[in-house]
């Protein structure tokens, strides 16, 4: 059993259940052209799996059958799929909102030069990873080079129109803290990142998101072989709060993985635990798109899940409150 999957085998986290669905996020792969500290897929340039045209048409047809109104991708480095620009371009045509989940770099590699026109063409909402506005810091946790790299990127976006006051197209950028430590209260720290970057490097962006390190797969590893586990959990769990639950992105989302198995969330995606309306196996995509609504349906929850809901809470949209 894999070891951090062992770590969080058994939970006193309370049962919850679905509200309507209106979310997909469907990781498009685990190839990444970086290989961050704080990463909860373990994605790099070495992976290889890769959603296949065919699995992304039943995305597609899921989309429209449930009505969804945001399809959420991300990976690895969602740019990286052969079919992203197929599969943006369809979900658009349909008025569905995009978001990408893009690492920046991305935007600076060979190959993807038209990327950021291509994202600006679809008007997708960029949210970007920016782990902290200090160059160190982020070089520390996604290696040498990245942070010019992505301030690049994001002056290149800035210049296309995206985060701009007067402009729809939306940047907003993430931070993940370093170590066993909860994210700092999210509005403040957002008036930190947009003080010093447009002071610094005159880059502007719409909204900061603070989203807790959830101890899984790299960063859950990590934590083990320091034996800092135990201690990063009772962290998460000291500051559980009742109020966070309503708010978890497992109420009206459906994670999606690269071969069309769904999961509760991303973070149950990456430790292979099924849907919780179907404990005993893996649901395919193609399975539901024949069935009824997952409306009041359980969801698996382990002990992760106090990540979600410790302090100010974590979502794929930031803090909760």
């Amino acid at each position: 059993m894999h070891g951090t999957l062992a770590h969080l085998e058994h939970t006193d986290f309370p049962a919850i259940n679905r509200h309507a669905l209106e979310i997909l996020q469907v990781n498009l792969g685990y190839l990444c052209n970086l290989s961050c500290t704080h990463c909860h897929v373990n994605a790099g340039p070495k992976r290889t799996e890769l959603m296949a045209k065919a699995t992304v048409d039943l995305v597609l047809d899921f989309i429209k059958k449930e009505n969804i109104h945001t399809l959420d991708l991300t990976g690895g480095a969602p740019e990286m799929n052969p079919h992203f620009n197929y599969l943006v371009t369809k979900a658009r045509a349909m008025d569905v909102t995009v978001i990408d989940r893009c690492n920046l770099v991305i935007l600076e590699e060979p190959g993807f030069e038209e990327m950021a026109e291509f994202l600006t063409a679809n008007k997708v909402v960029v949210t970007a990873s920016l782990p902290c506005y200090l160059e160190d810091n982020v070089d520390k946790q996604r290696g040498k080079g990245t942070f010019n790299a992505s301030l690049s990127a994001l002056k290149k976006l800035n210049s296309l129109g995206f985060g701009q006051a007067d402009s729809p197209l939306q940047l907003n950028l993430v931070f993940n803290p370093q170590g066993i430590n909860l994210p700092p209260e999210q509005k403040a720290l957002e008036k930190i990142y947009k003080e010093h970057l447009q002071a610094n490097y005159g880059i502007v962006f719409n909204k900061l998101f603070a989203l807790t390190n959830l101890p899984i797969q790299r960063f859950g590893n990590m934590l083990i072989s320091k034996g800092l586990f135990n201690d990063y959990m009772q962290l998460l769990k000291d500051n559980y709060r009742q109020e966070n639950l309503s708010g978890v992105m497992c109420r009206n989302t459906l994670s999606v993985d690269w071969q069309g198995f769904v999961y509760d969330c991303d973070f149950n995606q990456m430790l292979q635990l099924p849907l919780g309306a179907n404990p005993a196996s893996k649901t395919h995509l193609s399975e539901l798109i024949n069935t009824s609504s997952l409306l009041d349906s359980p969801i698996t929850v382990r002990q992760h899940c106090y990540g979600c809901t410790a302090g100010q809470g974590s979502s794929c949209g930031g803090a909760l409150d």
